[in-house]
């Protein structure tokens, strides 16, 4: 996710924190909503809204990469560490 993209993503949370009619909207139809605040998300994308709770946590996982794209270094960075459970922290 590049600076502009985070931008936008802590703007979505923050208005989704403020707004619970919004947070509705962009958990029933995320494109829909993003749009709404002139953010396109690409044709072919499927796109979907999880919510973690104070008993919830989703871990999301990464596409794998291209066979043979993943080296030493980023293997250690990816086993290493990073890893966020606690379900009241931000990661």
């Amino acid at each position: 996710m590049n600076e502009e993209q985070m931008q936008q993503y802590s703007q979505i949370v923050a208005k989704c924190w403020a707004d619970a009619t919004f947070k509705a909207q962009l958990i029933a139809d995320p494109k829909a909503a993003l749009a709404a605040e002139g953010i396109a998300v690409p044709e072919g994308i499927e796109l979907r809204v999880l919510e973690n709770t104070a008993t919830t946590v989703n871990l999301v996982l990464p596409p794998p990469p291209a066979e043979g794209e993943l080296s030493d270094e980023d293997l250690g960075a990816v086993t290493g560490g990073g890893l966020c459970c606690e379900a009241s922290s931000t990661c």
